[in-house]
């Protein structure tokens, strides 16, 4: 089994910038492919980036494409999502996500692992 646990949400104006973090547990980080998803009320989970094993391959949504930037450290079994230029429209509760896959997913449905998640409120 997986553990993952995230840290780093918060209240922020639009325009700022949050790091999100994610410490995996139960086995080891540079084994899995790793991911952030987010739900924002009333919608649907959807997806926002995915790091493979190696960290040389990255995806990310066309909405948040040139803004997030997701990474690794596979020796603290950490994987970070900074997010710059924050808009109203990127309040969620973000998940982090993991796949045993050997590539960066592309959708909600490719990962196996789930963390509890961390809501991100951004006000105008």
């Amino acid at each position: 089994q997986v553990q993952l646990v995230e840290s780093g949400g918060g209240l922020v104006q639009a325009g700022d910038s949050l790091r999100l973090s994610c410490v995996a547990s139960g086995r080891t980080l540079s084994a899995l492919s790793m991911g952030w998803v987010r739900q924002a009320p009333g919608k649907e989970r959807e997806f926002v980036s995915s790091i493979n094993w190696s960290g040389g391959s990255t995806s990310y949504a066309n909405s948040v494409k040139g803004r997030f930037t997701i990474s690794r450290d596979s020796a603290k079994n950490t994987v970070f999502l900074q997010m710059n230029s924050l808009r109203v429209e990127d309040t969620a509760v973000y998940s982090c996500a993991a796949s045993s896959s050997g590539w960066a997913p592309r959708s909600v449905s490719q990962f196996e692992y789930w963390g509890q998640g961390t809501q991100v409120t951004v006000s105008s």
